[in-house]
């Protein structure tokens, strides 16, 4: 299934995720990476539209993250790109603009005004004033000579910039939240009047568009391994797996003596009754509870089930013949929790089913 799709390189803001939702809100399909990703990801991903997003870094800073040479070569060939705050300031720099420290951290409401002079497709329909939401230190203080300014506000000179070859505009403030009065829809603008993209995705276009894929990966060759712990992430890859490929599908359920009252049983009844997959019940409550016995401090007991649950899930996998994938699902969320892009987000929780596994497995 093809349709439209938005790359979002994560620099560290706090409203990444929101960035990300209102695009999907629009209709299009948006997906977030670390600044990061390798060349062949971001090639691989054939992005329609990319976004820059904003991050609590100063591009002054020793190992503040950089735009990769790839990226930087595909937005000077064209790819539509429109940079948020620190995404801007990356924009700016990369074409011969100035960055400056700024004196104090702009926080806030503030008023865009829009030069009345200029029209331009991202500013389609919108209000010659209008309230946005601040959120930065450094700031522009020269303009690439390529660049154009189409908005401002009483203390930002270059709140709205744009390049006058190419598809590229840069906001010194955040569309995607609510304060901004019509940040919906520059954005939506950005997506339909600049980049020429189609609102073709809905959310329900991802369980289609994976058992695809599932099928195209797995190729009727040999069994999927999956491990079941009943929550919605693992539950929904066994839902996709089941109905892409069947019985080819073995789920792993661990019964950790953490359970709630009744779940095994009601794993065992759901998974076995509705839906076309082998499920195995592994009973291991005696070695967890051993192993966590006189250990108090949370993250502690997050790495510990973590490493009992790799031992025994490893353990069973080894009696089932036929296994040539291994299937996982997490969310968002946890990934954002468990890891860092070279120190815009921080470490905040630890999560087994986030690169828990050893290379092993």
């Amino acid at each position: 299934m093809k349709f439209h799709k938005v790359l979002i390189l994560d620099f560290g803001s706090q409203f990444t995720q929101l960035i990300a939702r209102r695009i999907r809100e629009l209709g299009v399909y948006s997906e977030i990476c670390g600044p990061d990703m390798t060349a062949v990801d971001f090639a691989a991903f054939k992005a329609d539209a990319l976004i820059l997003s904003g991050g609590p870094n100063s591009v002054f800073e020793e190992r503040a993250p950089t735009l990769a040479s790839y990226v930087e070569s595909a937005i000077k060939e064209g790819l539509p790109t429109l940079a948020i705050c620190y995404g801007q300031q990356l924009i700016a720099q990369v074409f011969g603009g100035t960055v400056s420290p700024g004196t104090q951290r702009e926080y806030g409401k503030a008023t865009l005004e829009l030069d009345s002079s200029k029209t331009d497709a991202c500013l389609k329909g919108l209000s010659n004033q209008s309230t946005i939401w601040m959120s930065h230190g450094d700031k522009i203080t020269t303009l690439p000579a390529s660049f154009e300014v189409l908005g401002k506000t009483k203390s930002t000179e270059y709140a709205i910039i744009k390049s006058k070859d190419l598809p590229i505009y840069g906001l010194q403030f955040h569309p995607e939240v609510t304060h901004s009065e019509e940040g919906k829809e520059m954005l939506a603008n950005f997506l339909f009047e600049v980049a020429k993209i189609s609102a073709d995705w809905k959310i329900s276009n991802i369980a289609d568009s994976k058992i695809a894929e599932i099928k195209e990966q797995t190729a009727g060759r040999g069994k999927v391994l999956l491990g079941l712990s009943g929550g919605v992430d693992s539950s929904v890859v066994a839902a996709l797996l089941s109905k892409a490929i069947g019985r080819r599908c073995v789920c792993v359920f661990v019964d950790n003596g953490l359970l709630r009252k009744g779940e095994r049983e009601k794993v065992e009844s759901v998974f076995n009754a509705s839906f076309d997959l082998e499920l195995i019940t592994v009973d291991a409550s005696e070695k967890f509870l051993t192993a966590l016995a006189g250990v108090s401090e949370p993250e502690q007991k997050r790495k510990i089930i973590g490493r009992v649950f790799v031992e025994v899930f490893e353990e069973a996998a080894k009696s089932i013949e036929g296994i040539e994938f291994l299937a996982q699902g997490t969310l968002y969320p946890d990934v954002i929790e468990s890891t860092s892009h070279k120190g815009p987000s921080a470490t905040i929780k630890s999560h087994h089913n986030v690169g828990g596994l050893p290379d092993s497995l």
